[in-house]
């Protein structure tokens, strides 16, 4: 199947899943990153009056913002703007009061995760389903937070590579500027997935293709990666279901 064919694909198993869902549209939280604007262009054209993308900065860069204010105006988008910067100095704070320091990453995690409950609170107060934006690299790696931009209702990138997604970006009308930009969590400055995981999306992306690599280490990282991320994947952990004995 050719990529557009695809992404038509993509739109009707969204308005399908909306429906079975009995949903009446759908949410996603945009960046300023390339997956989230492909996730936002195609929520609208599988709702074109029932979508919402939403902005929510924490800190972020002048370029996050640029590019959002970018792509909202190229593609006419329906943006809300929550800045989470004092919701989330004040959880950090309350926590920091019992005398209890986050660790770098759960503090840029909780970024994310406050992200995400902006999303439901949104999604649930219109009856819509939340979008996710990871790719299938991110999500083989599990490259996302749990219960932050991985808790979500529907996963339409999941089986795209990184560069299929910046190919699907080109043929949505996604800003050059987006398609362009180092790939970044923004959960810190200077932050860039590929300098934090190692190794380029782009190699990342022909072991996933064909499971094999030239370099060892790269896939000895790919694949500890995937098994140490494999909780991210599942439902919550379940112990053996409880055997009950009846008295007749």
């Amino acid at each position: 199947m050719e990529l557009k064919a695809y992404l038509d694909y993509l739109v009707e198993f969204i308005q399908e899943t909306v429906h079975n869902a009995h949903a009446d549209g759908v949410v996603v939280g945009v960046s300023g990153g390339i997956d989230s604007a492909v996730v936002a262009m195609i929520a609208k054209k599988a709702f074109p009056d029932h979508y919402l993308t939403c902005w929510m900065p924490c800190y972020s860069s002048q370029e996050d913002y640029e590019c959002v204010e970018e792509l909202v105006k190229t593609g006419d988008l329906k943006t809300l703007t929550v800045d989470l910067a004092s919701t989330f100095d004040a959880l950090t704070s309350t926590i920091k009061n019992q005398t209890f320091d986050l660790s770098s990453l759960a503090t840029a995690n909780l970024k994310a995760r406050l992200r995400m409950t902006t999303l439901y609170g949104v999604g649930q107060t219109k009856n819509y389903l939340v979008l996710g934006t990871d790719n299938a690299d991110e999500w083989y790696i599990g490259y996302f937070t749990k219960y932050g931009d991985g808790g979500v209702d529907v996963v339409p990138l999941v089986h795209l590579l990184k560069g299929e997604v910046s190919q699907a970006a080109s043929l949505l009308n996604v800003p050059q500027r987006i398609i362009d930009r180092k790939p970044s969590a923004g959960l810190w400055a200077e932050q860039t997935d590929e300098n934090e995981i190692g190794y380029s999306y782009e190699e990342i992306d022909r072991y996933l293709l064909t499971k094999s690599h030239d370099n060892p280490q790269l896939v000895e990282r790919i694949e500890t990666l995937h098994k140490n991320s494999a909780h991210k994947r599942k439902g919550a952990i379940q112990p053996l279901q409880f055997e009950r004995i009846f008295e007749k």
